[in-house]
């Protein structure tokens, strides 16, 4: 039988990934071999979410403590469509009542501190929790000093970053609602890694979406990116060049799109070469890895979480397993392996995979990574990469006859138009989906 790209990616929409714990059942009974093994997982994102849940259900005998600070999950992917109001904000929304229904313990709280030595993870209300196995998934923070003149005083009032979605969602979205035709909007894009690689860029388009469907077509949208290439590159200029002729701006780093000052009195941001003074400007400051991950002493030099990427145990600390966007393998961001919420949910099912395993006495079962992630530059026009990781030598390698990219051209103008609004539409299942596998 032969399974083209386009079936995989429909099918990849339209199920759970669930396969990487496929090995590692538990045993007869649902029990591990001591039946009260403590979990803490800490973050309640699409990585902690995910453990939190498969723990439970690969082992109801365990204890399992779900720690997150908000009731009230929002999701990144498909906020930059509510930016541009095609999108409806409680959409990305979801609660952990899911959850607590499996029989997870759910604790909202702050995480402050972790002790590997003694075990335990102190809450901001006082408390500590004592674990046996530890998986954190803290997410990113943000390095605001990373530009001059940026602050999160200023993220959270007059120039929301919006790459957590939340309130600045909608901050963000009022303030493109309150642009007129001829304005500039402004997007600084921040050295990788970063969450979500194709998100400032999908954003962009969004942007020059509302611009076009709002009768503003001497708006312009400038991109100041620090890197000079970026994910799905063809395919974006394709759309941009189809959709929004001449109204979206890229300037490489190495062209002087790396900012590194902004002016919010001027609304300018500069780089060592270039200033872009916008109407909006929506600056998007340098990542790393959540607070939490670093204060416990699991970062390197470069404020990432070394992990090994067959169990995600972290390289620093014994039985305690980072998933997520904090993560890294080695000295550099894997290939392969970007922080992206298909990849968060990949990793969470290879810790469970991995700490079943340990509890029961046998080897972890031998991985594999999904990453699926879908892009909408325009109502009907999606695109999407797929690509899967296997383990071989004890290193993850890129699968080339699995997965790939959306073609940028095919023969058939009207098999192109197709694919696209095939694959906008796969990009809404595909969210539904990993949303229940994390949070249902």
């Amino acid at each position: 039988m032969s399974f083209n790209r386009r079936d995989f990616i429909k099918t990849v929409a339209s199920t759970s990934v669930i396969v990487p714990l496929a090995a590692c059942a538990a045993p007869s009974g649902g029990k591990s071999g001591s039946g009260k093994a403590r979990l803490v997982v800490v973050g309640g994102g699409f990585g902690g979410a995910t453990a939190a849940k498969y723990l439970k259900m690969m082992d109801a005998g365990l204890d399992v403590t779900l720690v997150e600070r908000n009731k009230q999950f929002v999701s990144c992917p498909l906020s930059n469509e509510v930016i541009s109001g095609h999108g409806k904000y409680e959409g990305l929304l979801a609660g952990y009542d899911g959850l607590m229904k499996r029989g997870v313990n759910v604790v909202f709280d702050d995480a402050t501190a972790v002790d590997p030595a003694s075990k335990s993870v102190k809450l901001k209300s006082g408390t500590s929790l004592k674990y046996d196995f530890l998986v954190l998934s803290p997410g990113i923070d943000f390095n605001y000093a990373g530009i001059e003149g940026y602050s999160e005083a200023l993220a959270n009032t007059t120039h929301p970053h919006a790459y957590k979605a939340g309130p600045q969602t909608l901050a963000l979205k009022k303030q493109l609602e309150g642009m007129k035709d001829g304005q500039t909007f402004v997007i600084t894009v921040p050295p990788g890694p970063f969450r979500c690689p194709p998100g400032p860029y999908e954003r962009a388009s969004q942007v020059a979406n509302y611009f076009k469907h709002h009768g503003m077509n001497k708006s312009k949208v400038i991109i100041a990116d620090a890197n000079d290439s970026f994910s799905k590159k063809g395919l974006f200029e394709q759309a941009w060049k189809r959709h929004y002729p001449g109204m979206i701006e890229w300037v490489a780093g190495a062209a002087g799109g790396k900012v590194v000052k902004f002016d919010a009195k001027t609304n300018t941001a500069s780089s060592d070469f270039n200033d872009y003074k916008g109407d909006v400007v929506n600056i998007i400051p340098p990542h790393h890895a959540g607070m939490i991950a670093k204060s416990t002493g699991l970062t390197n030099d470069k404020g990432w979480c070394s992990v090994d990427m067959l169990t995600m145990e972290s390289t620093v600390h014994k039985d305690i397993y980072v998933v997520g966007d904090s993560t890294v393998h080695g000295e550099l961001p894997v290939y392969g392996a970007p922080k992206s919420a298909h990849m968060a949910n990949t990793q969470a099912k290879v810790a469970v995979g991995a700490i079943i395993a340990k509890i029961n006495g046998v080897p972890a079962p031998e991985p594999f990574f999904v990453n699926t992630c879908y892009s909408i530059a325009e109502t009907d026009w999606g695109f999407s990469v797929v690509h899967i990781y296997r383990a071989k030598e004890g290193k993850l390698v890129y699968d080339t006859k699995a997965g790939g990219i959306s073609p940028v051209n095919m023969a058939d103008e009207s098999a192109l138009k197709m694919q696209r609004k095939l694959e906008s539409e796969y990009c809404i299942g595909w969210f539904k989906n990993i949303m229940a596998d994390a949070f249902a």
